[in-house]
């Protein structure tokens, strides 16, 4: 399993377009993706659930990965978290 923390830099947190584009970075491994924010837990490959966390900027989620391509999963989802939030 492979984890990382992130704090929420966009002025509007997780919001509609980037939590759409975070869960169709997610669906492409094979992994578990997971987001939790101290509070609630979501699965990263359902919009919905990631939605559902309403994670504001300045709040630090963490981010676990685990699976057969763990590695290269969360090297990735990681990098989408610096670059899109």
């Amino acid at each position: 399993m492979k984890s990382f923390t992130y704090t929420v830099k966009d002025e509007l947190g997780i919001h509609a377009r980037p939590a759409g584009l975070l869960a169709k970075a997610a669906g492409a491994y094979k992994s578990v993706v997971m987001i939790d924010n101290g509070t609630k837990k979501a699965d990263a490959k359902r919009l919905m659930a990631i939605m559902s966390m309403g994670v504001k900027k300045g709040v630090t989620v963490t981010v676990t990965v685990e699976g057969e391509d763990e590695d290269i999963a969360a090297a990735a989802i990681e990098e989408f978290f610096k670059t899109n939030l």
